[in-house]
């Protein structure tokens, strides 16, 4: 854990490389008509000769029971505990497309969306709609003016825009206005505290013009926003491990966050071959990397059950690329379930596996959810993960006489 009070004791440099890679949403559920999960049902023989050869386990991102965001579930997987530090969604997509995120600014993710003639949502994400239309409408929408706020309206991707809002006495105690199903109206911003009033009346005054603007833009003809927040101060994975991290992400929410925690974002395209191509440009200049995969989690998402299972077979082919860089510990975990059968995060633990040359003898037949549970390191907080990473990067010594 990175508040671990003796970390520093325990911590040293060493030559060798770890490579973390995170498949987002990569667990799953059982398909009623099968019975089988997505991990379950796709070809994946790389993975399942891999599990072979690891220490494999199921990771619980935040605790039992609770389903976590994405934030919550990376901050896990580098080490820290997710309850006691925190990163809003929209600063971290702020920080990741690159803005000047200064404190007491606020910042909240949008969604355009798509409703009906009477306010209803019939679609949250717009038919995810193109980037190029995003930064088309992200435009119409940054004419918006706010008594006394700067405003900031910013495309990322697809369906998905930053809103910054930056003046004096702005708090990010703001509810969300997504209700995260169809067939019921976006929800009005609401003050969570006092120290909210301000921005809650700012950001409905907002929402209320967004509305006018995008009348006749279907099917992107409505906002959400969600994850309003602050910068946060978080200690850094680099000096807390005494690494020189790096990290390749195509999504600008998950740059952010690795921005945040001290990496270094290097540079990349949009798709997965893409962020390969990079890490081998660069993987004699970092010690440990970590290497974002989205598409099972969009798939699961959208509860296009095959789909995740082409996007999992997708993943499966890339791993005789990353074996051949030769990492002395390669990980590959998910910083949360995305079950199809469900369209969305769900509380449920998350296959993982580590590769080292200490793991030959603690294997499990496959690389899924059943087979997983009975890997040599069971079920375990995903904020031990870092720390198995170390050791088995012999990046420990020995804690205590």
């Amino acid at each position: 854990m990175i508040d671990f009070p003796h970390l520093a004791d325990i911590v040293e440099p060493s030559p060798s490389r770890i490579l973390m890679l995170v498949a987002d949403g990569l667990g799953g559920l059982p398909h009623p008509e099968t019975g089988k999960s997505e991990l379950e049902t796709a070809c994946i023989p790389n993975l399942d000769w891999l599990a072979q050869r690891s220490a494999c386990g199921l990771t619980v991102p935040v605790d039992a029971g609770v389903t976590p965001g994405s934030g919550p579930g990376h901050l896990g997987l580098f080490g820290y505990d997710p309850v006691k530090y925190t990163i809003g969604r929209g600063v971290l997509e702020a920080i990741g497309i690159g803005l000047d995120v200064r404190d007491g600014d606020v910042a909240a993710r949008g969604n355009f969306c798509t409703v009906d003639a009477q306010g209803l949502i019939t679609d949250r994400r717009a038919g995810r709609i193109s980037t190029e239309r995003c930064v088309d409408l992200s435009k119409r929408l940054s004419a918006i003016k706010l008594a006394g706020v700067e405003t900031v309206v910013a495309p990322v991707r697809e369906h998905r825009f930053v809103l910054m809002l930056r003046g004096v006495g702005l708090s990010p105690d703001v509810s969300e206005t997504d209700p995260q199903k169809t067939g019921v109206a976006p929800l009005d911003p609401r003050a969570e505290s006092a120290k909210g009033n301000k921005t809650a009346k700012l950001v409905a005054e907002w929402v209320t013009q967004a509305r006018g603007l995008l009348a006749d833009a279907a099917p992107a003809n409505m906002v959400t926003l969600r994850g309003f927040s602050h910068l946060p101060q978080l200690p850094q994975v680099g000096d807390a491990y005494r690494l020189k991290p790096a990290a390749i992400a195509a999504y600008p929410m998950y740059r952010g966050l690795a921005r945040l925690v001290g990496m270094k974002v290097i540079p990349t395209g949009m798709t997965f071959g893409e962020e390969m191509d990079t890490l081998t440009q660069h993987w004699r200049e970092h010690d440990f990397f970590y290497l974002h995969y989205k598409p099972a989690d969009s798939a699961g998402e959208d509860g296009d059950f095959p789909r995740k299972v082409k996007m999992l077979e997708a993943l499966d082919a890339a791993i005789p690329r990353l074996l051949d860089m030769k990492p002395d510990v390669f990980i590959v975990a998910g910083d949360h379930s995305t079950p199809a059968v469900l369209k969305g995060h769900s509380w449920h633990p998350v296959p993982f596996l580590l590769h080292s040359q200490w793991t030959g003898g603690l294997g499990v037949a496959g690389f899924n959810e059943r087979a997983c549970r009975q890997g040599a390191l069971g079920e375990f907080p995903a904020s031990r993960v870092m720390l198995q990473a170390l050791a088995h990067a012999g990046k420990l010594v020995k804690y205590g006489a």
